[in-house]
């Protein structure tokens, strides 16, 4: 694989998911709040996310990019909530398991 074609795919998706993580949050944040300008700022942080999705998809096909995106979101939200302390159940362990085993399995 050309390594610069390597490059942009995960520079693309190091870019997406946490995007996606941090337009969750802000949704949370409204949902809970109600403040509008998380609205505005999950709706622009969105925005981001599917460009670079898009731009993601034209260099890979949509069934590895979503598992990888998903997958490096998982690592990350997984990272964050150890960081906080937060405990997991072992269902939980098992999913996170699933959906990041599947992220190497479809990884090229």
């Amino acid at each position: 694989m050309d390594m610069t074609l390597a490059f942009s795919k995960l520079s693309l998706i190091v870019l997406a998911a946490p995007g996606y993580a941090i337009g969750t949050y802000f949704m949370k944040h409204a949902a809970v709040s109600g403040s509008m300008s998380s609205v505005g700022i999950a709706m622009a942080i969105f925005i981001v996310v599917v460009v670079t999705e898009i731009f993601l998809l034209r260099i890979m096909d949509l069934s590895n990019a979503y598992v990888l995106v998903i997958g490096a979101e998982t690592v990350l939200i997984v990272s964050i909530a150890l960081w906080f302390g937060e405990t997991f159940t072992w269902r939980e362990i098992a999913g996170g398991t699933l959906v990041v085993t599947g992220m190497l399995l479809v990884a090229e």
